[in-house]
């Protein structure tokens, strides 16, 4: 049985990799001596030149695979099992987006639920049993009581994204329950920082002061979301896969609900610039509020988030600002 306890010298299959967490990711478990196969498909939700980029680090560590694949293809996926005995996966490969997972919610169901699936049919086959699966906190829908908890019911999602995170935890388990799997089902709030996907609305927002444009404010401004910085976000992925035992889920938040109207106003002191807000009504699928508990977190695993929203916020901009991006 091969047991993770200081993250360095192993063999790790990072789904989904050129993306905004999984590229932070890997910097890190490349940074503490693991070797680290990743596969991504470069969907176009956007640029395969801003997912090259992110990975620009991982090019550089003769320790990094990278296989331009897709989680449904199962020839792909066996390229990815066959390079090398891999030690834990880290599944973070899914179409993201609550309101496109409405538009196109069978493309959702088909990447997300059958792609996982498809990764836990592979660790079966190959001998693999251990895996960090990248849920939601879109799974807790628009639950009264705050903040969420992993033993809240989570039997009401209010779009097909938050369905196919609820899928794919229970698949999970069932693979835990039949297989004796070690997985932790890690339920990330809303992550923001460096290499952040640009439909994203602090990204999005930013763009949008800068050029002098309105923004589009759904609802009064009230709803709130817990922010959680990249590196507390990846922190708590590697924390957890070094106490990974059985089946559990853990929520990944810093603990802080934060309005959208506060979001924006602290870009605007960051920036020195003010928005132009264009208010707008509540969108299907939007939920009034996301914040963690994470009691369970740091007592398990160990999850301890450090950063400042303000301070995560001018992080992002340095990055931006550096990197040219739009």
């Amino acid at each position: 049985m091969i047991i993770i306890h200081e993250m360095s010298d192993s063999n790790i299959l990072v789904t989904g990799g050129a993306g905004f967490i999984g590229s932070n990711l890997i910097d890190q478990l490349l940074l503490l001596g693991n070797n680290v196969v990743c596969i991504d498909n470069f969907d176009s939700f956007y640029s395969r030149q801003v997912k090259l980029q992110n990975l620009v680090n991982a090019f550089a560590n003769k320790n990094f695979v990278l296989i331009e694949g897709d989680i449904r293809n199962q020839t792909d996926i066996d390229k990815c099992f066959s390079l090398q005995s891999i030690d834990l996966v880290i599944h973070l490969a899914a179409k993201a987006g609550v309101r496109p997972s409405i538009i196109d919610p069978k493309s959702y169901f088909d990447v997300n639920v059958s792609g996982t699936l498809n990764i836990l049919e592979a660790m079966r086959n190959y001998g693999v049993h251990k895996m960090l699966f990248a849920s939601s906190s879109s799974v807790y829908g628009n639950a009264s009581k705050v903040p969420f908890a992993e033993v809240d019911n989570v039997d009401c999602p209010i779009s097909p994204y938050a369905a196919t995170k609820k899928a794919s935890e229970l698949l999970c388990h069932a693979y835990h329950h039949l297989y004796g799997f070690d997985i932790f089902c890690l339920r990330f709030f809303t992550v923001y920082g460096p290499r952040q996907r640009p439909d994203l609305a602090i990204h999005k927002f930013t763009n949008l002061i800068l050029q002098n444009k309105a923004i589009d404010v759904y609802g009064d401004g009230e709803t709130a979301r817990d922010y959680t910085y990249v590196a507390d976000t990846v922190n708590g992925i590697i924390n957890a896969a070094k106490n990974l035992k059985g089946f559990n889920i853990f929520n990944i938040g810093e603990s802080k609900a934060i309005s959208l109207l506060r979001m924006i106003e602290t870009i605007e002191k960051a920036l020195g610039k003010k928005a132009i807000k264009n208010f707008l009504p509540l969108q299907p699928g939007d939920v009034e509020i996301t914040y963690a508990y994470i009691t369970k977190s740091k007592e398990l695993i160990g999850y301890n988030p450090q950063w400042d929203f303000y301070d995560g916020i001018i992080e992002f901009l340095k990055w931006k600002m550096e990197n040219g991006k739009k």
